[in-house]
């Protein structure tokens, strides 16, 4: 990079910034990892990228210098914020950093306008539980998600019916978004390495005529489909059913789904379809 920043490993050592598990902290330190993930976002020119949990500034580093127009890193972990005003001081103006918890920020309170993306090497604690936040949002404020996970987690959002990485957040996501699988990162590329690799998904919105509203249902339907995985649907979702006004065998065959199939050869479509029903038998 051409910033004239010192490197991450000597940021890191001058700020005493060890990784702290509690915040699920693992170091990307590969400058030409971290500037494969900052493309993946394509044309930041005129964008605002949020990114979660920056940590020491290695993603950060690489988004601002791949052209990003701005970056909202939210972090936090208050020791970093000295690591990351001192890339702010040499990206003037682009780089806005906000100590916070991603969870409970409000992302289009801080950006009203323009287009928003988020690209993130996600704490693995609360990755999921972000991914989620960002598709219920209404309206719909992100034009593209490019994000690190752990690799089991990044196969579940891209997982087939059928595939054993298929299940609730697979559905979850088809519902809201178009996810493609970009690429793995092994652990040995982090710093401290975690047990595991990790992968990096992009999503983008569907569109609104395509997109399913109530996440809600779908989220009930799919728990109890889920929750027995070995058994069939006809048993399965009777905890769904019990809250309704019909029973789990008229759920099932009113959406045209075999009662005696099991919950991993049903497609979103299906479990969208009987999200609707359950919401309408209750």
């Amino acid at each position: 990079m051409s910033d004239a920043l010192p490197p991450l490993r000597e940021v890191i050592a001058e700020h005493a910034l060890g990784a702290d598990k509690r915040f699920g902290q693992n170091y990307l330190l590969d400058l030409n990892l971290t500037a494969k993930i900052a493309r993946l976002c394509g044309d930041m020119a005129e964008a605002t990228v949020f990114e979660v949990g920056p940590g020491p500034g290695g993603l950060t580093r690489a988004l601002l210098s791949e052209g990003a127009g701005a970056v909202v890193a939210i972090e936090k972990d208050r020791r970093f914020i000295p690591a990351l005003d001192q890339i702010a001081a040499a990206y003037p103006g682009r780089l806005h950093a906000v100590e916070a918890d991603a969870l409970t920020v409000d992302e289009p309170a801080l950006r009203p306008d323009g287009l928003r993306m988020v690209a993130s090497n996600l704490p693995y604690n609360v990755g999921t539980a972000l991914l989620i936040k960002w598709l219920e949002a209404e309206p719909v404020w992100w034009s593209r998600l490019v994000l690190m996970f752990q690799k089991e987690v990044a196969e579940r959002i891209v997982a087939r019916p059928g595939q054993d990485a298929y299940g609730r957040l697979g559905i979850l996501v088809a519902a809201r978004a178009k996810a493609r699988y970009a690429f793995t990162v092994p652990a040995r590329a982090f710093t401290p390495p975690p047990k595991v690799d990790s992968a990096v998904v992009v999503l983008e919105p569907l569109p609104e005529t395509e997109r399913f509203d109530d996440l809600s249902a779908l989220k009930t339907v799919t728990e109890s489909a889920f929750g027995q995985r070995r058994k069939t649907l006809r048993r399965s979702m009777a905890a769904a059913a019990g809250q309704t006004k019909a029973s789990a065998e008229e759920l099932l065959t009113g959406c045209g789904i075999d009662p005696g199939a099991r919950a991993e050869t049903v497609g979103p479509a299906g479990f969208m379809a009987l999200a609707r029903a359950w919401r309408a038998a209750r």
